[in-house]
């Protein structure tokens, strides 16, 4: 009886550790509801129905950057960590409570797919913290905005949507995004504003971005690219030369692609072509005053007006210059007159001739120095053939290597001068179309200056030559008192072989030839068989034929006699 009245001390032990025990396992770990009984120093005092009360800090009952507003007997939700601490007070939370709540939310939220609304309060390393209702997140520097963004303080402590991409409840890890809840934004806006658009239509729009190849212009909402070449007709090196970011620009839709959302402006649809009529305002052989534009390794652009630019090819630069860039002949914004050659509306293009605007100086050389002429120029170059005059003009002629010199070989000849040494000439040709000079230096010497392009004589004419010099292959001639020189070749010094060789002359040694034709020079060739030929049928038709009962002896005979007497008679 006495041990069930009073219970002893193990058994009081027991049934305190039972009731402090079920308390525990009943509040531990939970969110439950209290009522605020006191507001102490900034702290709540929190009674939730356990044997003591709790104190929790008034700022987590605030929003972040907002002042909490609570008052004695408001009913509230904390977390209780636990029961009783060393002071014998209950270890409340109300952060706690509103993380518990606010992840169980944003699970369903993040299943479901669904935005969620919070609130950037703070930086750290790569990013920024953001509270979602009591659960913090984070929110990476890339996923601001679409663009990045150089200030971010306008953005914070302003409640706004963001999308959940990941969440780990057990690491207490959420990763939001600002940028997509924009993007998603914008895309809306996109479809919708590019079905109210069509192509041909003019429409106002603000530069928001310049590259290299085009500017991005603002449309309201959707941008378009306006590409380099469609801001004007004239040529545009860089956009920035003609807009600048900020710019309203009034453009036209040229090309609307809706399956990727790209459209693509023109500007200068807006001005008249001025292509148009082209070919009338420059007619072929026209020539115009332009402006060099662009040099190339093939020619250079040169503008005739705003728009219409024309190519000079590299051949046709100059008359003179040969194998150069074209950088050395004319630089950029240079004026110069050109001569339209050809010109094709239809592919835009025109080819323009700037040596044709200027005088040929072949032509001037040959006006001013004919055939027969004698100049006076620097040896620019030797070859293998022949030694190359400068000549007024900017002209060069050749001197080939058999009209240098009398008496000596080509080889001889052409070591008898060097570069830079000044020389005279005679022009023996000019060739205007082929560009070509020849000229002689052997001509001077002896007074062998030629009178034309043909020496002074005709094909088929008989004249008295004397031997300047023997060779191997026959015999440098001239016509007597300083007449045309010319070349006998050893297979026309006589009808027979044994006539055939050259060293039965002498140099001085004078006879008659007949002109056979001319060279490439115009330097006539001589044949003494030609001329025995043509004597011997002079002869036959004479004196008769050898039917006639007479011999071809005695009609030669008599032929040459009467040659004889009438040379004779001029003595």
């Amino acid at each position: 009886m006495a041990s069930t009245a009073f219970p002893s001390r193990d058994d009081f032990a027991a049934l305190l550790n039972e009731s402090l025990g079920g308390e525990n396992e009943a509040f531990e770990g939970r969110v439950v509801k209290g009522t605020i009984t006191a507001i102490e120093n900034d702290l709540a005092v929190i009674d939730v129905g356990l044997k003591s009360e709790g104190r929790v800090p008034l700022r987590e009952f605030a929003a972040p950057g907002q002042k909490a507003e609570l008052k004695v007997g408001d009913e509230v939700e904390v977390f209780v960590d636990r029961v009783e601490n060393a002071q014998g007070e209950a270890m409340l939370s109300r952060d706690r409570a509103r993380r518990e709540a606010a992840w169980d939310k944003l699970e369903k939220e993040f299943e479901a797919g669904n935005r969620v609304d919070g609130v950037i309060f703070g930086r750290v390393k790569g990013g920024f913290t953001v509270d979602l209702g009591g659960a913090v997140a984070f929110l990476p520097g890339s996923q601001v905005d679409i663009r990045p963004v150089r200030d971010v303080q306008p953005l914070m402590d302003l409640p706004q949507p963001f999308q959940i991409l990941k969440m780990d409840r057990r690491r207490g890890n959420i990763v939001v995004s600002r940028r997509a809840i924009l993007e998603e934004t914008r895309a809306e806006q996109r479809s919708g504003l590019i079905q109210s658009l069509a192509e041909g239509q003019v429409i106002d729009g603000v530069v928001k971005n310049i590259t290299d190849y085009g500017a991005f212009v603002d449309l309201g909402g959707i941008d378009g690219l306006l590409h380099v070449t469609d801001i004007s007709y004239k040529r545009v090196q860089h956009p920035s030369e003609v807009i600048a970011i900020g710019d309203t620009v009034k453009v036209q839709i040229i090309r609307i692609n809706r399956d990727t959302q790209r459209i693509s402006l023109g500007m200068k649809q807006l001005e008249s072509d001025p292509w148009e009529g082209a070919a009338a305002k420059y007619p072929l052989e026209g020539v115009f005053k332009g402006r060099v534009t662009n040099i190339t390794e093939y020619g250079a652009f040169v503008e005739l007006e705003p728009g219409i630019e024309g190519l000079v090819h590299v051949s046709e630069m100059s008359w003179t210059k040969k194998n150069v860039h074209p950088g050395k002949i004319v630089s950029t914004s240079q004026e110069v007159d050109v001569k339209v050659l050809e010109v094709d509306e239809e592919k835009r293009r025109i080819s323009l001739g700037l040596k044709q605007a200027q005088s040929n100086p072949w032509t001037d050389f040959a006006e001013k120095f004919p055939v027969g002429a004698t100049v006076e120029g620097e040896v620019k170059n030797s070859t293998e053939f022949g030694l190359f005059i400068g000549l007024p003009g900017d002209v060069d002629g050749m001197v080939h290597m058999s009209d240098i010199a009398w008496g000596v070989s080509g080889e001889e000849a052409l070591a008898l001068h060097r570069k830079g040494e000044t020389v005279s000439a005679v022009v023996l040709d000019v060739d205007v179309e082929k560009e070509r000079i020849s000229l002689g230096m052997k001509q001077l010497e002896r007074g062998g200056v030629v009178a034309s392009g043909s020496g002074g004589v005709n094909k088929g004419e008989t004249v008295t030559v004397e031997v300047l010099e023997v060779k191997d292959g026959g015999l440098d001639v001239q016509v007597a008192e300083g007449g045309a020189t010319g070349f006998i070749k050893r297979t026309d010094l006589g009808r027979d072989r044994d006539e055939q060789r050259p060293e039965r002359f002498q140099v001085g040694q004078k006879f008659d030839a007949l002109v056979t034709g001319f060279d490439r020079s115009k330097k006539p060739n001589f044949s003494i068989k030609a001329l025995q030929i043509a004597e011997e049928k002079q002869a036959v038709a004479q004196y008769g034929s050898s039917d006639s009962g007479a011999s071809l002896g005695d009609i030669l005979g008599a032929a040459l006699k009467e040659k004889a007497e009438a040379t004779s008679k001029k003595k």
